[in-house]
């Protein structure tokens, strides 16, 4: 069965209105997509904000009365919006086709560093004999995908290999979908802890550990003003945002132990020097920045 698609390119401003009017005809999926290729690297904290010009398009799987359907569009927004022109609604017939095969086929293992791989639930591990992660690719939290994440789970695989994880505990700030904590306990360190201020990203997390054979008791899970003020740890990482590390430079540098190691991402190479000035503030010697794809990794170390 083919399918109608409705699209549009419109203003951020006009999202929601034009979703709501899509919706309501009956659309059976809302993608938005920049028009522009224009990534948006850094957004406030606490928004959700969209492309200076976004593709907003609309699903449908029934086929009659598009004329119709353009009109009442049109009739609904000049109702909503009296004096703005009703952005310009294309429209096309899409083949029929097994979508979610085709969404699953996009995404292969991924190898980080010497014997770490991401694999997608659907799919064989290439080295059965490697340490892999069953993670599934999602929109929320990190699967390895991004530069930032692989770039720690480099690290992570490369203070395994240097034996300096083996039987040590790691603080995982900001944990997302647990996958660097996850990846630090199957790599050989003895406990994890992983802190986020979203409850989804907490729940995440033990799912994905519960799917990787990480024992409840080996990865505790709290909110930031859970974790008890003394705690230190000799592996700490934070994959947040340069804003928020810095802002946080005091609290997550407190949590080295003496001799301890530290990876910080989610950091834009023209923010490195502001993050890694922050860091070294608080005692902690800073390396020189890891770059992959724009984005930073920068490693440190408290002194014993």
């Amino acid at each position: 069965m083919p399918w109608l698609q409705l699209k549009a390119r419109i203003a951020p401003e006009q999202a929601e209105l034009l979703e709501e009017l899509l919706l309501a005809e009956g659309a059976t999926a809302i993608t938005l997509q920049d028009a522009e290729d224009d990534p948006l690297f850094e957004p406030e904290r606490g928004t959700t904000p969209l492309w200076d010009e976004t593709v907003l398009t609309g699903l449908y799987d029934d086929l009659e009365g598009l004329s119709a359907m353009l009109e009442r569009l049109g009739a609904a927004w000049a109702e909503a919006m009296p004096g703005e022109p009703c952005p310009e609604i294309e429209h096309e017939l899409l083949d029929d086709r097994d979508w979610e095969r085709a969404w699953m086929d996009d995404f292969k293992p991924l190898r980080m560093g010497q014997r770490l791989w991401i694999v997608p639930s659907w799919h064989e591990a290439p080295d059965p004999e490697a340490v892999n992660l069953l993670l599934d690719p999602g929109l929320a939290f990190g699967t390895g995908t991004h530069p930032t994440t692989a770039l720690c789970l480099a690290w992570l695989d490369r203070l395994a290999v240097d034996g300096e994880l083996q039987g040590r505990r790691v603080l995982d700030v900001g944990c997302g979908s647990g996958i660097l904590a996850i990846a630090g306990l199957r790599l050989g360190a003895d406990a994890a802890v992983g802190t986020d201020i979203d409850p989804q990203a907490l729940s995440a997390s033990r799912d994905n550990a519960e799917r990787n054979g990480v024992a409840e008791q080996a990865f505790a899970l709290y909110y930031p003003e859970q974790l008890e003020t003394s705690a230190r740890f000799p592996v700490v990482i934070a994959n947040i945002l340069a804003g928020p590390l810095v802002e946080l430079a005091d609290e997550i540098a407190a949590r080295v132990a003496p001799g301890g190691r530290l990876a910080l991402s989610g950091i834009l190479e023209t923010q490195a020097e502001e993050v890694r000035e922050a860091y070294e503030d608080q005692g902690l010697i800073m390396d020189e920045p890891d770059v992959r794809e724009g984005w930073v990794r920068l490693d440190g170390r408290r002194p014993d």
